[in-house]
């Protein structure tokens, strides 16, 4: 994340809520709390701050996200490349076997830098929260997390068995046999790292 210099105090309003969205805005706060991936703040520490939104998936599952628009205006683009999905297709077209993993909350497994902490705030009717980690809403977070995974995965994609977009693993072969020893080698990388 790199925010351009001489960027203005950025700074959101609080949204008004619903009862329902105040309990799962709280739900998702408490499982960040729990995960180290905020750190509640004193009202004396406000420098930047946000609101959070709740996205809510096609299978009914919601995700914190901060409203970050304002920084990711003042954000240089991270340019890493992330595959394209057709791309990705062509690959697996003469495979049997496919398998899909998903990296939970991928993005929270990077730790931010110290000195960019202070511009990831979310105030909400809890308090105020500071991401220590990667949050989602951030205009670099994929690029970000697709680096990291690439770099751990590099010889796997390297080996044509593996596409990898965003927190999607998929693996493909032609056999049983591959599959199943490609699957161990994805596990054995990825349960260390509690990915």
């Amino acid at each position: 994340m790199w925010k351009q210099p001489n960027t203005p105090m950025l700074r959101r309003p609080l949204y008004p809520e619903s009862l329902e969205t105040r309990k799962e805005i709280e739900k998702h706060i408490n499982e960040l709390l729990e995960m180290d991936v905020i750190r509640k703040m004193g009202h004396n520490e406000i420098v930047e701050i946000t609101t959070p939104v709740l996205i809510t998936w096609y299978d009914g599952k919601s995700r914190l996200c901060g409203d970050f628009r304002a920084l990711n205006n003042y954000t240089k683009a991270d340019r890493h490349p992330i595959p394209r999905i057709p791309h990705a297709l062509d690959k697996m077209t003469k495979s049997k076997y496919i398998t899909k993993v998903d990296c939970m909350k991928g993005f929270h497994k990077n730790d931010v830098k110290p000195n960019c902490t202070k511009l990831l705030r979310i105030i909400c009717h809890m308090g105020i929260y500071e991401y220590t980690r990667m949050p989602f809403g951030i205009k670099n977070a994929p690029a970000h997390f697709q680096r990291m995974i690439d770099t751990i995965f590099q010889e796997e994609i390297s080996e044509g068995w593996m596409v990898i977009y965003n927190d999607d693993i998929i693996i493909y072969s032609k056999t049983w046999e591959d599959h199943v020893q490609y699957i161990d080698r994805v596990l054995s990388k990825c349960t260390p790292i509690n990915m």
